[in-house]
């Protein structure tokens, strides 16, 4: 299975008191898709990731925005509740079977986690966790851009797709191409944690993914590179 990325935020200030006010401002920066620009679901999960839900709201095709997702999520206030809401935002993703790209709609997942949930979870996994969707999107598939970055360098085999992608990057206009469209998506990333800084009191925050020792500097490392 394909490895995930995420971003984690602690604000100062975040309490039970706090939370909705911090929550909606942190829905409003969110770059949800050109195609679908509303939220898809909410879902009020309480306690831990064992119980069964509180409350669940289907919101496709409502056209709700933060306000709205917010005004739902204050009828169950609680500190030992998580808020979990689905979205979309537009990524650009390589098809290697067709051998092109794609600018499509990507699932997005954002957590709330009230500051008693799950045993005060928010403390190391952040008041606000995204699923920010394949880590391929961010980085690349393997070490292909920026090698000497990369936890995960690529290895070869004998699969006739990755054959046939490696052909496709051996072309140096091709390579060029998957280089730029990554770093748009990387960029349209960057610009969402600014926008966050710029919403909330924000304490720290960190990106990360299930196949990358330092994710932010693969990142970094992939951005520099020209």
């Amino acid at each position: 299975m394909a490895n995930r990325a995420y971003l984690r935020v602690w604000t100062r200030e975040f309490s039970e008191a706090t939370l909705i006010a911090q929550f909606a401002r942190f829905l409003t920066t969110a770059p949800l898709s050109a195609s679908e620009p509303a939220f898809r679901e909410l879902i009020v999960q309480p306690i831990d990731a064992t119980e069964l839900s509180l409350a669940e709201w289907d919101l496709k095709d409502l056209g709700y925005g933060a306000p709205e997702v917010a005004a739902l999520a204050i009828q169950h206030l609680h500190p030992d509740s998580a808020y979990i809401v689905h979205a979309k935002w537009d990524l650009w993703s390589f098809d290697a079977e067709a051998l092109k790209w794609i600018h499509k709609p990507e699932p997005l997942l954002i957590t709330c986690h009230g500051p008693e949930y799950d045993g005060s979870i928010g403390t190391t996994e952040g008041n606000f966790t995204v699923d920010l969707g394949f880590e391929h999107f961010f980085t690349g598939h393997g070490g292909l851009l920026a090698p000497g970055a990369a936890s995960n360098p690529f290895e070869s085999s004998d699969h006739p797709l990755e054959h046939a992608f490696r052909q496709w990057m051996a072309v140096p206009a091709n390579l060029k191409e998957y280089h730029a469209k990554t770093r748009e998506n990387i960029q349209q990333l960057f610009r969402w944690v600014e926008s966050i800084e710029a919403a909330l009191p924000v304490e720290r925050s960190e990106l990360s993914s299930e196949g990358e020792e330092n994710f932010e500097a693969r990142l970094d490392a992939i951005l520099a590179k020209h």
